[in-house]
């Protein structure tokens, strides 16, 4: 009895690290500066027309911008390893009576190389009727991994551009304004998704401003870097796979003094000649 007592209580103990891990890794939302009067962080309200221009934002914030139907916005936001992001995106068209008919928009989002990134599920892309005052996207991107082969096409963590643009529409409705809102949200998926290895660097190419280094005649001009995310870069040093695997270890060393308890018998023989 006293062995399983003392198994119950190192299970109960194991049960609370691993309560206490699963609610370390649960969704916490995304960190800002300000919010807005319906709750949302507030962003940027300007787009860029190219990679390099693209304007830099943070998860949970939700960016604006007035453009014209054709143009092509291009955002930029920072995924760390083991997040799993989704970008939605609304466009608010205009007015009925001013279109010809009907356009087809299309959400894209690239890594820090370039690379277009497939959706594992979301609206991509999305027609509006020609009476439709608005029309809504979205794409969930696989999870963020903190290394992989140099032939592979996954995820890494850095920059990752967001790029809407209308893709079907009237020639008669190019240039028509139009209002944009992008927002990227990200989930810690934790240590299910982890991996050995980790890049040196996050893929974090210098776009938009330039900014002056040095002074006198050392002075140079050099890209700015988009911005890290709130927290920093994590490198994909940790996650709760540690705690997962130590548990595991524990628990397998308590079924051996289980076992082992269980037959080794109580060191005296069953039975007692007699006369002993």
């Amino acid at each position: 009895m006293r062995t399983v007592r003392i198994l119950t209580a190192a299970a109960l103990t194991v049960g609370g690290a691993l309560g206490a891990a699963g609610a370390a890794s649960a969704d916490t939302p995304s960190a800002s500066a300000s919010a807005s009067p319906g709750g949302k962080a507030s962003g940027p309200t300007e787009a860029g027309t190219a990679f390099r221009t693209a304007t830099a934002v943070q998860p949970g914030q939700r960016a604006t911008a007035d453009a014209s139907t054709g143009d092509y916005l291009y955002w930029v936001v920072p995924l760390d390893s083991g997040e799993r992001a989704t970008v939605k995106a609304s466009v608010k068209l205009p007015p009925a009576a001013n279109r010809h008919g009907a356009s087809t928009w299309q959400l894209d989002v690239y890594d820090g190389l370039r690379r277009r990134q497939p959706c594992m599920y979301g609206k991509q892309t999305a027609a509006a009727a020609k009476e439709a005052a608005s029309v809504e996207l979205s794409c969930t991107l696989r999870t963020v991994r903190p290394g992989a082969e140099p032939w592979a096409n996954d995820p890494l963590p850095g920059s990752y551009y967001v790029r809407l643009t209308v893709v079907g529409v009237a020639e008669e409705d190019l240039g028509l304004p139009v209002r944009a809102e992008v927002e990227a949200t990200t989930k810690d998926t934790g240590g299910a998704f982890a991996v050995d290895g980790a890049l040196a660097a996050p893929l974090v190419p210098g776009i938009g401003k330039t900014v002056q280094t040095g002074s006198g005649s050392s002075a140079k001009q050099q890209p700015a870097a988009v911005g890290a995310p709130a927290d920093g870069w994590s490198g994909g040093r940790w996650s709760d796979r540690w705690i997962w695997t130590a548990a595991g270890g524990l628990l397998g060393a308590l079924a051996g003094i289980f076992g082992y308890s269980l037959t080794r018998g109580t060191g005296r023989p069953s039975r007692v000649p007699p006369g002993a």
